[in-house]
This record gives structure tokens, C-alpha cells and sequence, in this order.
């Protein structure tokens, strides 16, 4: 069965299964003729894997870098090269009623200009007139294209009067022989993160600061060696993504985790818990949300020592102390209406010591991870947990990647910081 841009809906979406929230949207991805064009193939793949519907638009010089065939065979979905297709001479016009939110990658100078103006003369462009669905444009170029004065007018015209979002560009490696600077395409990656804020924003978390804490803290037994724990930060960071996909402007407050930083956060780089607990008091005030994920120690040592300690000198035990609690410390500093989601991880009676922390801390929600049980806690990509809230109830969620699990907190977080009559 086709649709009215003449794809396969059946097509779509079979193969990793989708994810929120590009899971059956419609995304219209518009390709220019720029060296970047290739980045393209990767975006309607990756797409197409998280669920979405990919409507592809090929410029005419697009085509002299990348090919129809390999969208086609990527998304399941005719691609589009021209206004007038036999049989379809409102293409243009059905595309853009048609897509929760369009993309532009790369968007090359003369784009950005053609958009600008207002122009209509091929079928990206007129898309971008005939929408009201969100646009992102992800500028590719030249350096020195990039920084001509009409080219930085153009933008400026782009966001602040049409509204619509500029992606990049980064800094980096520049086409062969002219070195690096600004003007590179933002990475696929990045850029399927900001279609999911597109679709994803929420009244709810518009305007609002969520504070997400994440990774293990480290504590020092002398400059070399330290007290520390197996997290990775994945989850941590797996609620920032979400929640900055969601709208929210998020302040990350992580240790050293092992995985990279999301799109769109803002990251604070800490190591032991008295540095978390600082980062975390900074933050707090301007919070709307603040997300306790991080495995910050419960003991330091007593004494940590300069230079490193020689193995003949080691000594045959170590004094340790409690280390701050961050979440304790945060009681009296929290915001009015600040919705605070706590963590714990719990070997035996998980569930009573679970409630015991949820009183004890004065918290809205507690996530339970259970210790030692194959596929969930550290060092892996899935969790299965229990959400225990301040009412009472207990829901025990199946294991999910650690992406569901952030969204499924999210949605609490959302519900309780929506208004309510």
C-alpha cells in the first residue's frame, strides 16, 4: 500500500523496531548539492531504524554527489528529485502537510539564501513555503562562505524572522586541503537528536531547567588511585537526551562516565561527590526537575595522600569516611514545585528499602534497579526497574533499553509539571 508521496508504509520501520518520539512521525529530509550530501544516506538510514516515515527531496545538484537509489533502498520511500511528477502536481504542497518536521542536510549556502528570499523555484524550496511543520536547516560550506556577511544576514533572517532552527555548523575538517574551521556538517547523530527535540517538545518542560546527575564519582586515595564504582553514566545520560528532546534545558552534572555526552545538554564535568554536591547546589535553584541518577560514593577516604604511594609503603588498611550525601544536601535548597526523582540500587528487601528512601529523602519518585541481576544495572544497555511514587503506587517495568527507561520517567516528570485545573 502507497501513500500519498508515493511510499510503502509497510516498508518502514521493520527493522530495530522505532523509539520515541520518531517512532511513526513523518520526517521530510531535503538534500543539497555539497560535498556533506553523503552525511544524508546516514540520517534516512538511521531514521528509518528509530521508526520514521523518510520523505527524501533531492536537489538537482545533490544529485551530482548521492543518488536516489540509496534512499529508496534505505527507506522503503520513493525520493523525490523534481517539482512535477507524472500524475502528482501538487507534490509539493502534500509533502509538506505531510511531514511532522522537515530537514535540510546539508543546507549549502545558496539554500540558505533561495530560503531566505522566499523562493520557490524547485521542490525543497517550495516545501519550505507550503509548511507549518518545524524546520531545520543544517548549514555545510566553505569557512569563508560561511562568515561572508550576506551568508551570516541570511541566517540571522532565517531564525529570527521564519523561525526556523539552524544546526551547526561545526568546527572541524573542511573538504580536502583546506584545513578546519566552521562549516562542517553537524554529525548524523547530532542532528537526528535535534529532529527528535522537534518532535518531542512538550508545553510542559518549555522554558524549564532539568538537572540530570550522572556516572560514578571518583574519591582519591592519593593522585593516582581512587575509590570509585562500575556505572557508566548511560543512564544518567539517557534521561538528559530525553529530556532535552522533550524541550527542557538540561544541566548534565556528571562524573567520568565511559559513553559520550547528548546533544543539547549542557555538561559539567565533576569527579568526587563534594564537587557533585557543589555543581549540584549551583544548578538547583533555576530547576524544575532535578534527576538524581548519578552512583556518587558513599565513603571517601579518611586521608587522601600527594604523589603516589609506593607498593612498600602501602598501608595494610585504608580509614574511609561517609562522603556527601548530594541527594540529602539538595533538601532545603529545592525549588517550590521542583519535582525530584531519586535512584536506588538494592540487593535484598529492594522494595521496603526503596520506600524507606523515598520517605527519608522526601522525594516525588524512586527508580529501583535491582542488584546483580543479568542485563540491568551497570555497565549494560538495558535496566529493568520499579517506579515507587510519593502516593503509593508501584509499577514494575520489564526489561527496556535504558532509552525506554528514560522515557518512561520522563513521562512522570512531565505529567506532575504539567498545569492542572
Amino acid at each position: 500500500m502507497t501513500d500519498a508521496a508515493g511510499g510503502s508504509r509497510a516498508a518502514v520501520g521493520t527493522g530495530t523496531g522505532g523509539r520515541r518520539p520518531w517512532s511513526g512521525r513523518r520526517v521530510l529530509l531535503g538534500v543539497t548539492g555539497g560535498i556533506a550530501a553523503y552525511k544524508a544516506i546516514q540520517i534516512a538510514r538511521d531514521l528509518t531504524q528509530l521508526g520514521t516515515l523518510v520523505d527524501t527531496v533531492l536537489t538537482r545538484r545533490a544529485r551530482d554527489f548521492v543518488g536516489p537509489l540509496s534512499f529508496e533502498a534505505l527507506t522503503g520511500r520513493r525520493c523525490h528529485t523534481g517539482m512535477w511528477a507524472p500524475g502528482q502536481p501538487l507534490t509539493h504542497i502534500a509533502l509538506a502537510r505531510a511531514a511532522d518536521a522537515v530537514c535540510v542536510a546539508p543546507a549549502t549556502a545558496d539554500l540558505l539564501a533561495r530560503a531566505a528570499a522566499g523562493r520557490a523555484d524547485d521542490l525543497i524550496t517550495a516545501i519550505l513555503l507550503a509548511t507549518r511543520a518545524p524546520v531545520l536547516l543544517c548549514p555545510a560550506m566553505n569557512d569563508r562562505m560561511w562568515e561572508h556577511p550576506q551568508t551570516r544576514a541570511n541566517a540571522r533572517h532565517l531564525q529570527d524572522v521564519l523561525g526556523y532552527q539552524l544546526v551547526g555548523p561545526a568546527v572541524g575538517p573542511l573538504a580536502w586541503d583546506e584545513g578546519e574551521g566552521p562549516g562542517r556538517m553537524e554529525e548524523p547523530a547530532a542532528i537526528i537528536e535535534h529532529i527528535g527535540r522537534a518532535l518531542g517538545a512538550v508545553p510542559a518542560l518549555r522554558g524549564r531547567t532539568v538537572v540530570v546527575t550522572a556516572g560514578p564519582t571518583r574519591e582519591p586515595i592519593d593522585d593516582v588511585r581512587v575509590l570509585s564504582n562500575r556505572s557508566s553514566g548511560r543512564m544518567g545520560y539517557a534521561l538528559a537526551a530525553a529530556a532535552w528532546r522533550r524541550g527542557a534545558e538540561v544541566i548534565l552534572i556528571s562524573g567520568p562516565a565511559t559513553v559520550p555526552p547528548p546533544a543539547g545538554s549542557v555538561l559539567v564535568s565533576v569527579e568526587t561527590a563534594a564537587e557533585m554536591a557543589a555543581a549540584v547546589a549551583r544548578h538547583l535553584p533555576h530547576a524544575s526537575a532535578l534527576l538524581m541518577s548519578a552512583a556518587v560514593a558513599d565513603f571517601r577516604p579518611a586521608e587522601s595522600r600527594s604523589g603516589k604511594i609506593k607498593r612498600a609503603a602501602m598501608p595494610a588498611s585504608i580509614q574511609l569516611e561517609p562522603a556527601p550525601d548530594v541527594l540529602v544536601s539538595t533538601h532545603d535548597a529545592r525549588p517550590p514545585g521542583c519535582f525530584v526523582v531519586g535512584f536506588a540500587l538494592e540487593a535484598e528487601a529492594a522494595l521496603d528499602h526503596a520506600r524507606a528512601k523515598l520517605r527519608a529523602k522526601d522525594l516525588d519518585l524512586v527508580v529501583l534497579n535491582p542488584a546483580g541481576e543479568p542485563g540491568a544495572g551497570f555497565e549494560v544497555s538495558t535496566n529493568r526497574v520499579t517506579l515507587l511514587d510519593r502516593a503509593g503506587a508501584v509499577e514494575a517495568l520489564p526489561l527496556l533499553s535504558k532509552d525506554e527507561v528514560a522515557e518512561r520517567v520522563m513521562d512522570r516528570v512531565v505529567a506532575a509539571l504539567e498545569p492542572h485545573d
